[in-house]
């Protein structure tokens, strides 16, 4: 059961280490294409497509119907990452071994929907992966296996989160082949540092310039690539939305959004950054030189300031 691309490694291994994957259930396909009249298929089910699978997309799996129809597939265990769907406690028992779920923290430390962007944001220098087994709460079962990694001080979310769905895949078949042999043990959560990763809002993309550059910073390599840390600014054609996608702390001060040089120094409550990459709407990702060659931002140039939590989007 999974729907994102974080999830079809864990599937692919699966699949190559010879087990029998009786269905996978993952979204179901949503209006996409230039009209938005295509349906789109999520990642895991077009990687179920290319394996022959059969694939299931119900929209709860809260009825009698869901649960007969998983039942049916006799299921010695259930494989969850990042599914999207909330596995009520007559689905949770169905699996005679277990129901084993992949998440991508460090339990009980980020619980719930993103575990790696929010451990960016709060300046965590580590993280990782951890098969538990799920119980009705959310992200609160006993752990079965865990692998840890640094979080580097410039790593963005899209680097861990690439890093963390192989090591999770390779996790995840090493439990299941624990399980087979009858070895996989569990150990309860424990009840101190509970946090939880709420998920990401639009309005908290919008940086606030008068934030310290330290949090600045974690939050675009948090939102890198997407949805994408942006400022606003005015390139001669009316106020323009500009990401943000990789950037440095630097010294430096001036008043918060202050342009200090000529090479997009953007000055915070404290310290500053120096913008690496970004991208203008509707354009591709650029270098802050290619970026300056068609746009106004010099020295004592200033940005909006707009706190993150006053943003209309």
């Amino acid at each position: 059961m999974g729907t994102p691309e974080f999830a079809v490694p864990v599937l692919t291994e699966i699949v190559g280490q010879g087990h029998q994957v009786a269905a996978v259930y993952t979204r179901a396909p949503k209006p996409g294409g230039r009209r938005g009249l295509e349906p789109t298929l999520s990642p895991v089910h077009a990687a179920a497509l290319r394996f022959g699978l059969p694939v299931l997309t119900p929209s709860s799996l809260r009825t009698e119907d869901a649960a007969a129809t998983l039942t049916a597939l006799e299921p010695d265990a259930i494989v969850v990452v990042a599914y999207g769907l909330i596995l009520p406690k007559a689905i949770l028992e169905i699996a005679p071994r277990a129901c084993l779920n992949l998440h991508a923290s460090l339990l009980p430390r980020w619980r719930g929907a993103a575990p790696i962007q929010r451990a960016i944001m709060a300046g965590d220098d580590e993280t990782g992966v951890m098969v538990m087994a799920m119980e009705e709460g959310l992200d609160t079962g006993p752990v079965a296996m865990v692998e840890r990694i640094e979080i580097g001080p410039e790593a963005t979310a899209d680097e861990i989160h690439d890093r963390l769905s192989l090591i999770g895949a390779d996790l995840m078949v090493r439990a299941l082949a624990a399980q087979n042999r009858g070895s996989l043990h569990f150990t309860p959560q424990a009840e101190e540092g509970v946090t939880y990763a709420k998920k990401i809002e639009k309005t908290e993309a919008r940086i606030d310039w008068e934030r310290p550059a330290a949090e600045v910073h974690n939050l675009i390599r948090a939102l890198a690539p997407f949805p994408g840390a942006f400022f606003e600014a005015d390139l001669g054609k009316g106020s323009e939305r500009i990401k943000i996608l990789r950037a440095h702390l630097v010294d430096g001060s001036g008043e918060p959004g202050e342009a200090l040089d000529d090479a997009l120094t953007i000055a915070c409550g404290e310290g500053a950054i120096a913008i690496i990459e970004l991208q203008r709407s509707g354009k591709a990702p650029m270098s802050a030189a290619d970026f300056l060659r068609g746009a106004r931002l010099s020295a004592g140039s200033r940005l909006a300031v707009q706190k993150s939590s006053d943003a209309a989007l």
